[in-house]
């Protein structure tokens, strides 16, 4: 029988978002620039290599929820909101693809008991699935934008230029 791309639609699909993944490049670019000017959406969207419009809608969001901030006229552009110290990589992911969870009955934040499942505290799938939620959110949840920043800078370092 096999699996087929519609299975990963039954309950959530764990694959990390374009919209999650372009969220942490922009941020990240962004902290790379905290206390400077605001950054344009076309120099960022190039710089990054995202879709300025589909960049447009995610930095709006970003927004929305307080991460980021607009300046409009000349010199106008994004900014962040809030010290990169503060800005967790959860919590980002958590606002474009919703709970960390693979399956509803794993999820802190979305819990939704199987119809199929009789025991969730003996159920293999359950106890997998919540530990897969854990390890995730521990490396997500304890991942700053600017802890992250560190890790790209001590990886260039590490890695020869051509």
């Amino acid at each position: 029988m096999g699996w087929k791309a519609s299975d990963a639609t039954d309950t959530c699909n764990r694959m990390l978002t374009k919209r999650a993944k372009y969220a942490i490049k922009a941020l990240l670019a962004l902290a790379e620039r905290q206390g400077e000017e605001p950054m344009r959406i076309a120099d960022l969207a190039r710089e990054e290599q995202i879709p300025p419009k589909f960049l447009e809608l995610i930095l709006l969001v970003l927004k929305h929820h307080g991460v980021l901030q607009s300046r409009k006229g000349k010199g106008g552009g994004y900014l962040l909101a809030r010290d990169p110290k503060d800005v967790y990589l959860g919590q980002i992911v958590r606002m474009f693809d919703g709970p960390l969870a693979p399956v509803p009955c794993a999820s802190q934040t979305a819990y939704v008991p199987c119809a199929d499942c009789p025991n969730e505290a003996v159920c293999g799938v359950h106890l997998a699935m919540k530990a897969v939620r854990d390890a995730t959110a521990k490396v997500l949840d304890g991942t700053s934008l600017a802890s992250l920043r560190r890790q790209v800078e001590m990886a260039s370092d590490l890695t020869p230029t051509h």
